[in-house]
């Protein structure tokens, strides 16, 4: 028997909900958790966190894939090409009333370890004369040593611990909307689309979290 695959809901739940705002004439809003791996304009982000408008109104070439939320939009009147992956999209709700859903963030990436940094331990000055004086007592009873072996140094491991950084913050509590980047107004040929007003001040609205 073939094992079935078990693809995430995120993706479906966040159509599903940008299809209910749209069709009751809200607007949807989605918060991203910002880090290498997300397109967005990186002067709209706080506290690793941005929302973004993404309704039709707002955004040209708009697509909610089960990999990607990708769309082209106006920030400050010029056009930007966004790229969320959808495990980053932490929160989908309509900007009018709050209704939505939140999401985990997504898991830290493992940092690589550290290649171990050597350190040498000084011990010259007391190893030349132990060897000096160890040289007078045995000079006759054995051979000489070369002179150009070197005293004995130690190596020690030097600590070197690393960690990852993944302050994605709570879903449901870390976004600002006054932080947000929602699009300006829509990328379209005639430009006779007025740009839409700037989200709310105030905090994103606490949601329920999906598992």
């Amino acid at each position: 028997m073939t094992d079935i695959a078990n693809t995430s809901t995120r993706p479906y739940l966040i159509r599903a909900l940008h299809e209910w705002c749209s069709d009751n004439g809200l607007t949807p809003y989605i918060a991203a958790h910002v880090d290498g791996s997300v397109q967005v304009p990186m002067e709209f982000v706080k506290d690793n966190e941005i929302v973004l408008n993404v309704s039709y109104d707002a955004t040209s070439a708009l697509q909610l894939g089960n990999e990607f939320v990708s769309f082209r939009a106006r920030f400050g009147g010029v056009p930007r090409d966004i790229m969320v992956p959808i495990d980053h999209v932490v929160a989908i709700y309509a900007r009018e009333n709050g209704q939505g859903m939140a999401f985990p963030p997504p898991a830290p990436v493992a940092a690589a370890p550290a290649a171990p940094s050597l350190a040498s331990v000084d011990g010259g000055g007391q190893s030349s004369s132990a060897a000096s004086a160890l040289g007078d007592e045995t000079a006759g009873d054995a051979p000489a040593t070369s002179s150009s072996s070197s005293s004995p140094v130690q190596l020690v491991v030097a600590s070197s611990g690393s960690s990852s950084s993944g302050d994605g913050g709570d879903a449901a509590t870390a976004a600002r909307d006054d932080a947000s980047g929602a699009a300006d107004s829509p990328e379209k040929d005639d430009g006779d689309v007025p740009p839409t007003s700037p989200p709310p001040g105030g905090s994103r609205p606490s949601l329920k979290l999906v598992k």
